[in-house]
């Protein structure tokens, strides 16, 4: 991991930032805004070199003891340096704090090994694509 990489709670963050972090980490990513989000977020957590956005997280919770891990992201020229491990162990931390008792994540079966890395453990859940036709 690199010396420069600083971590915030809560950061000021434009659309213009997410959406170019977003664009550079997600091939399908449509410019949006992120604003509804962070205003409904539970938390955030940004990841900077200098003050370059190179990671984001955020946490939605359902108001009681459950948090959600949402669109952990870290720009693909600083992967693979355990950026994504701390924005995930961080974000935990800043659940637990609070009150939360569980934090969840859905994640593709290429994925589980990062996220056993961050404390997850295996569970059984389902999911349902909303604009498909079940």
């Amino acid at each position: 991991m690199t010396d420069k990489v600083h971590y915030r709670v809560n950061p000021t963050l434009d659309n213009e930032a997410l959406n170019r972090l977003f664009s550079r980490s997600w091939p399908e990513h449509v410019v949006r805004d992120f604003q509804p989000v962070l205003r409904r977020a539970l938390g955030w957590l940004g990841a900077f070199d200098e003050q370059q956005l190179i990671g984001f997280v955020y946490l939605a919770t359902d108001g009681g003891k459950h948090a959600f891990l949402l669109d952990p992201t870290v720009d693909p020229g600083f992967r693979r340096r355990g950026i994504g491990i701390q924005l995930v162990k961080r974000a935990a931390a800043l659940a637990r704090s609070r009150q939360c008792r569980w934090l969840h994540v859905d994640y593709e079966a290429s994925l589980a090994p990062f996220y056993h890395a961050a404390g997850f453990r295996d569970s059984a859940a389902g999911v349902l694509e909303l604009d498909r036709s079940t």
